[in-house]
C-alpha cells in the first residue's frame, strides 16, 4: 500500500512512477499519442481525412462516459473501503478475544497463554493467505495434530476458529471457565467468522464482466474518435490534448481495476500482511506472551513508498 503525506504534493508527484499502474498507464498514453500524431499528419499534411463528427454529439458521448467512470470508480472504492473496514473489525475482535482470555486464564498458565496467543494470531495470517491463494503454513504456529488438521482443511480460517472454540470448551469442562464466559467469547468468534465471510464475498464477486468489457470498449472508441473531432480546431495541439484526456480516462479505469480486489499484491491494495502481523504483536502483548523480535519487526515493515 502506498502511504504518503497528503499535504506534500511535490514529493507525491516525484514518486508517482513507483506505482505499476502508473507505469502501465504512461505506456498506454504514449500509444494514444502516437495514434493522435498519425491522425494529425494524415489530416493536416496529406489531407486524407474527411470525417466530420458533430461536437454536440461528441459532448453527449463524453457526458455518458463521465457517468460510467464515476460509477465504476465508486463501485471499486466501495469494495476497497469495505475490505478495510472488516480488517479493522478483525483487529478489534482479535484484541478483544485476547483481552477476555487474559482475564480468564490463570497468570501461571503460561502454556495455555502461548497456545491461545498462537491460535488467535494464526487466524489473520491464514485469512491473508486464503485471500491471496497462498497460505504459508510455515508461518502458522500450532501443535502437530492441529497443524495436520489445518493442512487438510477446506477453509483454514474457519478451522482455526473451530479449534479455539473446542479448546475453550475443554477448559470449561475442567471448570477453569464458566458457561457465562463462553457467551462472552462467542461474540468474538461470530465477528471473526463474519469478517472471513465478508472478505470471501468481496474476493469471489468481481465486477460483472459485461459491464467491465462495455466500459473498456466505450473508452477505446471515445479515445479513437477524440483526435478526429479536435483536429480541425486544435491542429497539432490535438495530440497533447488527446493524451491528457486519455490519461484521465484510462487512469480511472485502471485504478478501478486495481482496487476492486483490495487483498492482492498491487501497490495500492490493502496492507493485510502488516495488519496480520500487528494483530499477532497485540495478541501476544495482551496475553503476556513473549514474541520474537524478528516477528515483531514484521508489524512495522515500511510499506510506504512515498516519504
Amino acid at each position: 500500500m502506498i502511504v504518503y503525506k497528503t499535504g506534500d504534493w511535490w514529493k507525491a508527484l516525484w514518486h508517482f512512477h513507483t506505482s505499476e499502474v502508473i507505469r502501465l498507464l504512461l505506456v498506454r498514453v504514449a500509444v494514444v499519442g502516437l495514434y493522435g500524431t498519425a491522425i494529425a499528419v494524415a489530416g493536416l499534411k496529406f489531407h486524407e481525412l474527411n470525417i466530420r463528427i458533430g461536437r454536440e454529439y461528441f459532448s453527449f458521448l463524453g457526458i455518458l462516459l463521465s457517468l460510467l467512470l464515476v460509477f465504476r470508480t465508486n463501485t471499486a472504492y466501495d469494495r476497497y473501503y469495505e475490505g478495510r473496514k472488516v480488517w479493522g473489525q478483525l483487529v478489534s475482535q482479535c484484541r478483544g478475544l485476547a483481552m477476555e482470555l487474559n482475564a480468564l486464564l490463570p497468570r501461571e498458565a503460561h502454556a495455555s497463554r502461548r497456545y491461545f496467543a498462537a491460535l488467535i494470531s494464526n487466524f489473520p495470517l491464514a485469512l491473508q493467505g486464503s485471500l491471496r491463494n497462498n497460505i504459508r503454513f510455515d508461518k502458522l504456529e500450532a501443535t502437530p495434530d492441529i497443524m495436520e488438521r489445518l493442512r487438510t482443511a477446506e477453509n483454514v480460517p474457519t478451522t482455526i476458529i473451530a479449534v479455539i472454540m473446542e479448546s475453550v470448551e475443554q477448559l470449561r469442562q475442567v471448570e477453569i471457565f464458566d458457561s457465562v464466559h463462553l457467551i462472552n467469547l462467542k461474540v468474538h468468534y461470530v465477528a471473526m467468522m463474519a469478517v472471513n465471510g465478508t472478505c470471501e464475498r468481496i474476493k469471489a464477486t468481481p465486477i460483472p464482466y459485461s459491464y467491465s468489457f462495455f466500459i473498456k470498449c466505450y473508452i477505446t472508441i471515445f479515445i479513437m474518435v477524440m483526435p478526429i473531432v479536435l483536429l480541425e480546431t486544435c491542429g497539432y495541439w490535438m495530440v497533447p490534448i488527446t493524451m491528457i484526456g486519455a490519461y484521465a480516462m484510462l487512469g480511472l479505469e485502471m485504478i478501478g481495476n486495481e482496487i476492486e480486489n483490495p487483498f492482492g499484491y498491487d501497490s495500492n491494495d490493502l496492507p493485510i500482511s502488516q495488519l496480520s502481523n500487528k494483530i499477532r504483536v497485540s495478541v501476544h502483548d495482551l496475553l503476556n506472551v513473549e514474541l520474537a523480535e524478528e516477528k515483531r519487526a514484521l508489524a512495522t515493515v515500511p510499506y510506504s513508498v512515498v516519504h
